[in-house]
């Protein structure tokens, strides 16, 4: 088979990047919590026979703390560390899962995991969790103890019940590759929004801001498709950056660019720029809707002073997470391609 080099595309991106002026504080604390868990090589948990996920100096390079601040620029400092503990879990998730399943192709190992991990899930306060057995157990716990203070305490069900489609998403994509089955266009959108854990993303939204969106407005149409636009971006796009890793590296077939190849039945050379121009799209109707059918709406439904000021300082967030995950994506080395090419 011949190789040939398809010029890595540019994603759009029409925000531009504010960075929050507590990033050296949560520099200086990043690994505290990581180590705390036993996430790291040289933690005590990872030599009670619980195997660590992550080197330190991989931890650092992944630049997780310069993730949350970009995708955050308004946060406090307390609110910036909270997010930063689940940007750190939900890596620490990934990459555990990545090395103890999908490299071994363990799938039974996999549901078990998993089904453990939903015990940890509970929608009531309180509730009485498993003892934790690894770093990933151990960071879900200690996380359901802190991410729904009183003003966000009407997210944990919602939050928990993203966060269980998130992990059972992860063995859907593990069968999906020891199957070979790419999946199809139509159906792969909505599932990316479940494995990418896109559901929580309006929650961080609503932690950095203070402000939700009203509840008047919250389940019409306008706002459904809002949402899914904000949350396509961020995965669609993950696949773009991520694909090196991912499909030549893991072997995985859960990807925008192998999914619109087959589904299209064409090459790679073309699948990328339209898996691209996918994305983009995406970005183009989450734009749209916010600029041309919210303000209408707005109207229509008679929010007050408070409320429509509300409501712009949620997009106002909304559109700096899209716009930190960009920067991330394009330039952290997580997703770095050695030679800077989708090779074909």
């Amino acid at each position: 088979m011949t190789v040939r080099a398809v010029e890595l595309p540019q994603l759009w991106m029409p925000y531009a990047l504010r960075v929050n002026p507590c990033l050296p504080a949560l520099h200086e604390e990043s690994e505290s919590w990581a180590r705390g868990m036993g996430m790291l090589d040289d933690d005590p948990w990872s030599s009670a026979g619980r195997p660590a996920i992550w080197t330190r100096s991989r931890f650092h390079a992944m630049t997780v703390d310069q993730l949350t601040a970009w995708t955050l620029p308004d946060a406090s400092f307390d609110a910036l560390r909270l997010n930063h503990r689940f940007n750190i879990w939900a890596l620490a998730w990934d990459d555990y899962f990545a090395a103890a399943f999908k490299q071994t192709g363990d799938l039974p190992a996999a549901r078990a995991f998993t089904a453990r991990l939903h015990a940890f899930l509970r929608p009531e306060p309180g509730a009485r969790l498993p003892e934790p057995l690894n770093a990933v157990e151990r960071g879900i716990a200690d996380l359901q103890q802190h991410l729904f203070p009183p003003r966000l305490a009407h997210w944990r069900a919602e939050f928990n019940r993203a966060l269980a489609r998130y992990v059972d998403a992860g063995v859907e994509e593990l069968a999906n590759s020891q199957s070979g089955r790419i999946p199809h266009l139509i159906d792969y959108a909505p599932f990316r929004r479940e494995s990418f854990a896109a559901y929580t993303a309006p929650y961080s939204v609503e932690l950095a801001t203070g402000a939700r969106i009203p509840e008047q407005i919250r389940h019409t149409r306008t706002v459904r498709a809002l949402l899914d636009a904000f949350m396509d971006f961020m995965g669609l796009a993950n696949d773009i950056a991520s694909y090196e890793r991912e499909v030549h590296e893991e072997k995985d077939v859960n990807n925008l660019v192998l999914v619109v190849g087959t589904s299209l039945g064409i090459s790679l050379h073309d699948a990328v720029p339209a898996a691209l121009n996918l994305v983009n799209a995406r970005l183009r109707d989450f734009e749209h809707i916010r600029q041309g059918e919210l303000p209408p709406l707005v109207r229509r439904s008679g929010l007050g002073r408070d409320e429509r000021a509300e409501l712009e300082t949620w997009l106002r967030g909304a559109c700096g997470f899209l716009s930190g995950l960009h920067a991330w994506y394009t330039g952290a080395p997580r997703y770095a391609a050695g030679d800077g090419s989708f090779p074909e």
